[in-house]
């Protein structure tokens, strides 16, 4: 997993419109990259409205927020409309991008233990170096732990 300090990894993948993003798009923005399991779920729900709903707060402290997650560009397109969320989401349907990141590994759920996306946030600097790491997202207020 990355560290504070490290560079933000490469990456190229689309958004919810199809179009593609690279992390080089990023740099030059202080960026939230916020990784999570599934569109539509209660969790990633709560932790995306914890986001809009606190978003000019966000935009004021000067971040750029994006949402990752393995999901397609047209579940992103309903997620997005259905809660009216301000910023991108991206698709990451091979997961290279939640590897390279460290939000990709075992989870363990109902004793059964499986592969998928870890909750995972990470703030980066302007220069697209990695300020800060939560993996303990506390999804209904995650925009305050970000605000910390």
């Amino acid at each position: 997993m990355l560290k504070p300090g490290d560079r933000m990894p490469e990456f190229e993948v689309t958004d919810q419109d199809g179009n593609v993003v690279k992390s080089s798009d990023l740099i030059g923005k202080r960026t939230i990259i916020y990784f999570y399991p599934k569109d539509n779920t209660p969790g990633c729900t709560a932790e995306a409205c914890s986001l809009r709903d606190n978003y000019d707060a966000l935009v004021a402290a000067g971040y750029n927020v994006v949402g990752v997650s393995k999901d397609s560009e047209a579940s992103h397109r309903k997620f997005i409309g259905k809660y009216s969320l301000p910023f991108t989401l991206l698709s990451d349907s091979s997961t290279k991008m939640l590897q390279d990141f460290g939000a990709w590994g075992e989870k363990k759920m109902y004793g059964k233990t499986t592969m998928g996306t870890l909750r995972r946030t990470f703030i980066f600097s302007e220069e697209g170096i990695l300020e800060r790491v939560i993996e303990k997202v506390d999804t209904k207020n995650h925009a305050a732990q970000i605000l910390l």
